[in-house]
């Protein structure tokens, strides 16, 4: 059989990759394309929904240019997740699409989420009540922009709005619905009872598949504009994180997939659908299954925030100042001598669900420098990640042996090491990082008919690129340093911080 391929479209906050994979996983040809991103005010984030679809099929035409198009058999989207635009009744934006990173709804959090019951809209979503979830920013378009809203003929997840403009179907995945916190999670349908809160109808969203449901084919101007051929399958894909830990091959409860990007969410696979206050519980992109997900808002952010407004340093003309403060911060050894940072520069999610939390560092002393500060600011991450893996594994019942990292933070070797030692878990790291590209690429194999399932599919395509194994000596530290971090928050909120 001659080789064909799938393409993974990986539609994020920052850019759109197409990448092309065989039936090993590896990787035949890229490209990517930026996204703008636009702050009309603090605290507010916004892009043109016509600027996915143009770097769509822009980095989709520069892997066709390299390719054979007749030997691309199918694609699939992985999307940046509760980003959501609103069309009129013609299918033109009434307004720029509202961004997962957007604040705006907060005031309207606590009066909706009364309307259904904080605990309803947990049983039928999976998720806690937090801003997050697209649900928050309608009832806010609802009361702000009240015109408009009446006037909404569709609602669009990013990945429903590429696919209308790849094949003309209204279509998504049960991955990508699922974060707009809108969707019965374990039905699999649009809730008609928050719908109904929002004077909404499941005829203005998208019809909703299973991750590797062939959802149309190209039409001839996608084709035209794609390099594509219009045989070229459209397989429903899912949201980014969800897809990422598929491309991270994390189908079973003893491991879990930790993207240390922006944000840092960590994933646990479990069969049965449950839900707790200690995490968020998410569609899998697979057969079935969930993932019981846990994020920390301030990732590589909270990095990148000390790197520039505390240290004052532009990492664009001083690129190599991360080095530096790795080779500082190694030496200072387990628990940053008694500093410990809380994270929380954006809030915090699991386990507390505080939108109004707020950072820290405590311990601070004349005898720290800046190499103890930033060994801080990643321990701080790693001790949430232990704090959520320990609840976790005690909801699911299951232990976790690793993780699967992957993320921009996956190339730092001293947060490997930390993150290995403090939660104790195996780390490995993923032969090909573009774990998101590669899940919609197995999505789309599937969907293509390569595979008979997705563990089949994974198996098949993810590789373990390499090891870190935790320390038992620095571990045993940690967890005295731990009891004392776990008590941080409780202690700052009980003076109003």
């Amino acid at each position: 059989m001659a080789e064909d391929f799938v393409i993974g479209l990986d539609s994020s906050t920052t850019s759109v990759k197409a990448i092309a994979f065989d039936r090993r996983g590896n990787v035949v040809a890229r490209a990517g394309e930026p996204l703008p991103l636009f702050s009309p005010q603090p605290n507010y984030y916004e892009q043109n929904p016509d600027d996915w679809w143009t770097a769509a099929r822009t980095a989709l035409r520069r892997v066709t240019a390299r390719l054979d198009p007749t030997k691309i058999r199918a694609l699939a989207v992985s999307n940046q997740r509760e980003t959501f635009v609103a069309l009129d009744r013609s299918g033109a934006p009434l307004r720029p699409a509202i961004v997962w990173l957007d604040e705006r709804c907060k005031g309207e959090v606590e009066g909706f989420a009364r309307r259904i019951g904080r605990r309803e809209i947990h049983r039928i979503t999976g998720k806690p009540v937090d801003y997050a979830p697209v649900v928050y920013r309608l009832a806010w378009m609802k009361k702000k922009e009240p015109k408009l809203f009446r006037r909404i003929g569709t609602i669009c997840d990013v990945q429903s709005y590429l696919v209308r403009k790849l094949t003309g179907e209204f279509k998504t995945s049960w991955s990508s619905a699922d974060p707009f916190g809108l969707f019965d999670l374990k039905k699999k349908r649009w809730s008609p009872a928050i719908l109904n809160a929002l004077d909404l109808n499941e005829n203005q969203l998208p019809q909703t598949f299973r991750t590797g449901t062939v959802l149309g084919t190209l039409t001839g101007e996608a084709a035209r504009l794609t390099g594509l051929t219009a045989e070229t399958i459209v397989a429903a894909g899912g949201g980014d994180g969800q897809c990422a830990g598929l491309g991270s091959n994390i189908l079973a409860p003893e491991r879990a997939y930790l993207n240390l990007g922006t944000a840092v969410v960590a994933g646990i696979y479990g069969e049965n659908y449950r839900v707790s206050e200690v995490f968020r519980t998410m569609a899998s992109c697979s057969d079935g299954g969930y993932y019981f997900e846990c994020s920390l808002r301030a990732g590589t952010f909270a990095v990148d925030w000390f790197v520039k407004n505390v240290l004052k340093i532009d990492p664009l003309e001083n690129p190599s100042i991360y080095r530096e403060l790795e080779a500082e911060a190694g030496p200072v050894g387990p628990g940053s001598g008694g500093l410990f940072h809380l994270p929380y520069l954006c809030g915090v999610m699991n386990p507390y669900w505080d939108g109004d939390a707020a950072g820290a560092f405590v311990g601070l002393t004349a005898a720290h420098r800046r190499g103890h500060l930033y060994r801080a600011i990643l321990e701080g991450i790693a001790f949430e990640q232990l704090f959520a893996v320990d609840a976790v594994e005690k909801v699911n019942r299951r232990r976790v042996a690793e993780f699967a990292v992957i993320g921009g933070g996956a190339t730092s070797d001293l947060w490997l090491q930390i993150l290995a030692d403090v939660t104790n878990k195996k780390i490995n790291i993923p032969e090909n990082t573009e774990a998101s590209s590669l899940g919609a690429a197995i999505a789309a194999g599937v969907g293509a008919g390569w595979f008979t399932d997705f563990r089949e599919a994974a198996g098949q395509m993810c590789r373990v690129g390499r090891v870190v194994e935790p320390d038992p000596a620095s571990h045993r530290q940690y967890r005295k340093a731990f009891s004392i971090y776990k008590k941080i928050y409780p202690a700052l909120k009980t003076v109003g911080i």
